[in-house]
């Protein structure tokens, strides 16, 4: 059985004019692919396809969340995504996927499986630094954070010990030094 069977548009019935189509992907859509990033997806994809006489022209709009570990702290959240999309599909005498933005379908095609555009709009929308927003405004608290927070303010504590350790030095060593700077 095709597990993208939901995803055709049968567009041979279709009146010339706007039709619009709704679908709502969470990770069952992404293991059809075997793409596993997301921990969790809640996407919503709005399709208007405007049949015309010679083609047919799609408009893909995304909008929803993925779960995504940060790239800085390994914590998952809810990334929000948006996105748009434009596909015309015109016809000719073999198939022809090759321009991201043109599709040609075979003459007497009478259905469409959009699966694939979904999938490549969605997984493309999520940024290549994904940072969890709790980082980015001082809220996020973990363990590893404080982890990391401990040892720089000991490193830090280090360094302070040992520049206070360089200022008391004895006297008669400034004197020797003197005696190398005055030659």
């Amino acid at each position: 059985m095709n597990k993208t069977k939901q995803y055709l548009i049968p567009f041979v019935g279709l009146k010339l004019g706007k039709h619009h189509f709704e679908y709502q992907i969470n990770n069952a859509f992404f293991d059809i692919f075997d793409y596993d990033e997301f921990e969790n997806s809640d996407i919503k994809v709005n399709v208007v396809l405007e049949k015309k006489s010679t083609m047919l022209e799609l408009i893909f709009k995304q909008q929803g969340t993925v779960n995504v570990p940060c790239d800085l702290t390994s914590e998952d959240f809810d990334l929000p995504i948006e996105g748009e999309m434009k596909l015309i599909v015109r016809f000719g005498d073999v198939y022809n996927s090759d321009n991201e933005e043109l599709l040609i379908l075979p003459f007497g095609e009478f259905e469409i499986d959009i699966s694939q555009y979904i999938y490549e709009m969605i997984v493309l929308s999520v940024p290549l630094r994904r940072v969890h927003p709790g980082v980015e405004d001082g809220s996020l608290k973990t363990e590893a954070l404080t982890k990391l927070n401990e040892l720089t303010l000991k490193e830090q504590t280090e360094v302070e010990e040992t520049e206070n350790k360089e200022e008391n030095i004895d006297p008669r060593w400034d004197k020797l030094k003197q005696l190398l700077t005055d030659k």
